[in-house]
């Protein structure tokens, strides 16, 4: 069994490009093939670095409108561009592509044994150990916290689905592309409660110590004149701003939970 990778990037700032040249030749290594839907904003020069290495870059993302009301639009077309582009790949691996980065720069012996035992599945989410999702900013803790407890108390699976990376097969992945249209960030939680109806698909679940906070990697400079990243974190929770975002996204992800909400069993 083979899986591709299917994944987002937005880098309209640069500030992954450095990492990319890194770590890209290690993804290839890695998957059978890599399929990135990119963002308009996304600078040339990144763009041009994925297509040097051999990335199959998909720039059908124009069309689509952006931001967390559309994450789940985004994650549809990513995933049906790898089934068009990886015909020999029997599953795909799912993962914004700033998050997969990180965990090959850093788990890469995870990274490789997670891909293993995804094939085991037709579906599975990937979550994070206690001290993964601890390493994340308090914002992102608390709300997300309390999704995955909506999401346990429907579905009876004490799961962390908000870290936005999948596994699934081509089985699975057919019906999500085509009749799953949550377009919103709660596609988190609408994809594997989608699939539940399916008794016939196999789901599962894998914590993992790679899916830790990742976005430390592209703030270095910050980082060095903020004090450490424990202050640069300490920052991001004082901000009201960004409680404010991270309750949105929380009650989008609650809201497609609710969707589904009879279906417990």
């Amino acid at each position: 069994m083979t899986v591709a990778l299917a994944a987002t990037h937005h880098d309209s700032d640069g500030r992954l490009y450095d990492q990319t040249a890194r770590i890209v030749p290690l993804l290839h290594e890695i998957y059978s093939s890599i399929v990135i839907l990119v963002t308009p904003a996304t600078l040339p020069a990144s763009r041009s670095l994925l297509q040097a290495t051999g990335v199959h870059i998909s720039s059908s993302g124009a069309d689509l409108p952006q931001g967390h009301m559309h994450l789940g639009l985004w994650r549809r077309r990513a995933v049906e561009q790898a089934l068009m582009v990886s015909l020999q790949a029997t599953h795909i691996h799912f993962c914004d592509f700033d998050r997969v980065l990180h965990w090959a720069e850093y788990y890469p012996d995870e990274l490789r044994l997670t891909l293993d035992t995804l094939t085991q599945y037709d579906f599975t989410v990937l979550g994070r150990t206690r001290r993964a999702f601890d390493s994340h900013p308090r914002i992102q803790r608390d709300t997300e916290g309390i999704v995955n407890h909506v999401f346990a108390t429907v579905s009876g699976l004490p799961w962390d689905v908000t870290a936005a990376s999948r596994g699934l097969s081509r089985w699975a992945a057919q019906p999500i592309v085509a009749e799953c249209h949550d377009d919103t960030v709660g596609s988190d939680c609408s994809w594997p409660l989608f699939l539940r109806r399916r008794p016939n698909l196999q789901m599962g679940y894998i914590e993992t110590e790679g899916l830790e906070f990742e976005t430390l990697d592209r703030y270095a400079d910050e980082l060095e004149t903020s004090g450490g990243a424990a202050a640069w974190i300490a920052r991001m929770d004082a901000d009201p701003q960004n409680w404010a975002f991270r309750l949105e996204l929380a009650r989008l992800e609650v809201a497609a939970i609710a969707a589904y909400s009879q279906e417990r069993g």
